[in-house]
């Protein structure tokens, strides 16, 4: 059996008008919201309490983990508009309902506002349909944007995309660093390879490379996969990531094992290791590229 979905409700606790006083928030909320949102289907619908222990922290996880919120903005409750804040900065699925004749801030007044009518039936059964087909669509579709605040820290263009994008290329530009020093390091090995079979001709005491090849940043990129990048690309990261865990092994056992093996090693190989870090420093300009253009 499938658990129920949860509703929460934010409206006011206690009197915040002539006619609407903790009595009338209290049946409205029992008599009216409650019914009209438990009659979608397998979903709660519950309000907070002033009597509960920690009551700020609890509204504020009910804001963040609430399936569905519904704000009732009538008399324009701070309160209301606070929790509405909070929510909206979190999640999206809230829908805001206000009796007919309340006066809407103008920062939200472009937010599709239900107004319900308790001195008309016909225009209050319209609402009733109204509110039932916006309690069905949140529980249908809980990833369609309804917070304009979501949208403008979370969507294309917005200041999460440029602040996760810039973050994407400090990690590609150290990617890009990392590979630069390794192909330096590459060619320090080759001139001591190829220097160390003409000093053995002249008796000379052989080079050793005491620098090894860093894998951190190519480490974090297979960990996270944070690149929208094709398979290959990171398939060929690992095919790199091998050799430069066999490279560091070889320099690690040149002073041990007999010179000529560890030189035939790297002059077999040298044609392959210079194609692939050419070959990914080439794929990696061209993640950045995508990334510089891609807003």
């Amino acid at each position: 059996m499938l658990s129920r979905k949860r509703c929460f409700v934010i409206m006011p606790f206690s009197t915040t008008s002539k006619s609407h006083t903790k009595d009338y928030w209290d049946r409205h909320f029992e008599f009216f919201l409650k019914p009209i949102i438990e009659s979608c289907g397998e979903i709660e619908a519950y309000r907070s309490t002033p009597l509960r222990q920690d009551i700020i922290r609890q509204i504020v996880n009910d804001l963040v983990f609430a399936d569905i919120v519904v704000a009732d903005l009538t008399d324009s409750n701070p309160n209301v508009y606070w929790e509405l804040g909070v929510r909206q900065s979190f999640r999206h699925g809230t829908i805001t309902i206000a009796e007919d004749g309340s006066k809407i801030p103008f920062d939200i007044a472009t937010k599709s506002i239900l107004f319900y009518y308790p001195e008309n039936q016909n225009k209050n059964d319209y609402f009733i349909n109204r509110f039932k087909e916006a309690i069905i669509d949140c529980l249908s579709n809980p990833k369609r944007p309804d917070s304009i605040v979501l949208e403008t820290i979370t969507g294309r263009g917005s200041i999460y995309s440029i602040i996760h994008r810039e973050e994407l290329i400090r990690k590609v530009d150290a990617l890009i660093s990392e590979n630069r020093i390794n192909s330096a390091i590459l060619e320090s090995i080759y001139e001591a390879v190829y220097a160390d079979r003409a000093k053995r001709f002249w008796h000379r005491e052989k080079e050793v490379i005491v620098t090894r090849l860093s894998s951190s940043a190519i480490n974090l990129l297979l960990a996270e996969h944070y690149l929208e990048e094709d398979s290959e690309f990171y398939e060929f990261a690992i095919t790199l990531l091998t050799l430069i865990h066999s490279i560091n092994h070889h320099l690690s056992i040149w002073t041990f094992e007999s010179s000529k093996t560890i030189e035939k090693w790297f002059i077999e190989k040298e044609r392959l290791i210079r194609e692939v870090f050419k070959q990914y420093a080439k794929k990696l300009e061209e993640a950045k590229q995508k990334l510089v253009t891609s807003i």
